[in-house]
């Protein structure tokens, strides 16, 4: 997929989190997921404009460096680091080229990072770089569309998104494209969602095991906002999974 649809987005990124699919749903589930970070290093790829990578830091990880492929993404997210110092760093790389980083890292994430490969074999080399950058026995977290989510399901608009096939598919699984619905204009992306199996098998190409799915959950906080009735259709079919192994 082309950077360039990043690279004019900017800060504007950063609206995604307040919509109630992110702010209830992906934010909390990932973050559980990913767990205790005090005193760990904490590699971020696919940072965007360096969301999470702030939130291990609040969260006591000692060292946290964000990686994105787009220098308008990664511009803003130094904006930010500057407007409230928390000792983050930033570099513009991409993953399918990582370099060997200048230490071994704990933990590795990366949310909408994987899917987009042009390829199963640009999918494996991501895996095989960022598994190098990591400690033996260090984890890593993925977040992504769901592989095998239903189109054909009740609308997610309500969440603040909508999610449609362009009808073109990579050898990877089906290119979708998500609109995320915000104030006073949407955002669109596309990408493609991979099949289950080309996740697990090109993760366990590179080194990694124990790969486990992870369900997406809503907060507490999300149902006492909403009620539990809002998240119905979400629960029946969530949009997003995610992904953890070990290296």
């Amino acid at each position: 997929m082309s950077v360039q649809q990043y690279d004019k987005i900017g800060e504007a990124f950063e609206g995604f989190k307040s919509l109630p699919l992110i702010r209830y749903g992906e934010v909390p589930s990932f973050l559980g997921t990913v767990g205790n970070v005090s005193g760990k290093s904490v590699l971020d790829l696919a940072c965007g404009t360096g969301f999470y990578s702030r939130e291990f830091k609040r969260r006591g990880a000692t060292d946290v460096l964000g990686v994105d492929i787009s220098v308008g993404m990664i511009d803003a997210a130094r904006e930010i680091e500057q407007r409230d110092l928390l000792g983050v760093r930033y570099e513009v790389g991409d993953v399918a080229e990582l370099r060997a980083l200048d230490r071994h890292f704990d933990i590795a994430t990366g949310v909408q990072c994987l899917n987009y490969a042009e390829d199963i074999a640009a999918m494996e080399r991501m895996c095989r770089n960022i598994h190098r950058n990591l400690m033996p026995g260090g984890e890593f977290f993925l977040l992504a569309q769901k592989p095998d989510y239903r189109f054909d399901c009740p609308s997610l608009d309500k969440y603040g998104f909508r999610c449609e096939p362009t009808g073109e598919e990579s050898e990877t699984g089906p290119q979708v494209r998500v609109t995320a619905l915000l104030d006073p204009e949407p955002i669109t992306i596309v990408a493609s969602a991979p099949r289950r199996e080309v996740y697990e098998e090109c993760l366990r190409a590179a080194g990694f095991r124990d790969v486990e799915w992870v369900p997406l959950q809503v907060s507490d906080a999300g149902i006492r906002e909403f009620g539990a009735d809002f998240w119905t259709d979400l629960l029946a079919h969530p949009p997003l999974e995610m992904l953890r192994s070990r290296a």
